[in-house]
């Protein structure tokens, strides 16, 4: 069956103009994912901001009780005693100036780079080639700190950076199309918790606006926000 039929045939499965429950949401975006891979299941969040100003670009990161079904490559900026605990931690790569050349050179083969603050010079140098890849550390995501062990450790456990695009949306990894729906579900609601409590004090009005489930080669499922906030 060719791709379009069968996103065609998970399309019909979904009724128009409903919002779901998180948990049918999630059940229906599985049942719906029919790819040879294991399919990521993603999330696209608008939220009741206007990125266009400073103080209302939601930004952060929460560690996933979960984890997202993929071990993510680390590479950690830093000298001396804490590249010794970054590579204890369970950094893949660790450097200064020899990391930083590398990156010159074009290499950025990780998904989440940390850097102690006495070597963000050195590493800002890089903007260039990690900021249009969203591999930029920033101390609002955790990812510039002295504590690298600790940082190394949450981002292998699951943890996942989020910020708003320039709609307000927030769009994230929530897990694979393989975990247990309550698995899929807890992820989602530690999520949104994050984004409530990163809420900047000038958005005004409704807050979350829509929530979208879909997975890799899936079609769109709306939730109902309110189902996605339950306390857990």
């Amino acid at each position: 069956m060719s791709l379009g039929k069968r996103y065609a045939e998970a399309n019909s499965q979904i009724e128009k103009g409903r919002l779901y429950d998180a948990i049918a949401a999630i059940q229906l975006a599985k049942d719906t994912a029919h790819a040879k891979f294991d399919e990521t299941v993603e999330v696209a969040i608008r939220l009741g901001v206007d990125p266009r100003h400073s103080d209302q670009v939601v930004r952060g990161a929460v560690v996933l009780p979960q984890g997202i079904g993929k071990t993510q490559r680390v590479a950690v900026f830093a000298k001396g005693e804490k590249a010794k605990e970054a590579e204890e931690a369970g950094a893949d790569v660790v450097g200064a100036e020899d990391l930083a050349e590398r990156v010159q050179g074009g290499w950025t083969d990780f998904d989440v780079a940390v850097a102690t603050p006495d070597i963000m010079a050195l590493v800002g140098r890089l903007g260039k080639i990690l900021g249009p890849k969203g591999l930029m550390p920033n101390p609002k995501t955790g990812t510039v700190t002295f504590d690298v062990a600790t940082a190394v450790k949450e981002i292998k456990a699951g943890k996942i950076e989020f910020r708003t695009e320039k709609a307000g949306i927030v769009h994230a990894p929530i897990g694979k199309a393989s975990f247990a729906p309550e698995q899929l579900e807890e992820n989602l609601a530690v999520l949104v918790d994050a984004l409530n409590k990163a809420r900047p004090t000038t958005a005004k009005g409704v807050y979350l606006k829509s929530i979208t489930i879909s997975t890799t080669m899936g079609p769109g499922i709306r939730v109902n926000p309110q189902s996605a906030q339950r306390a857990i």
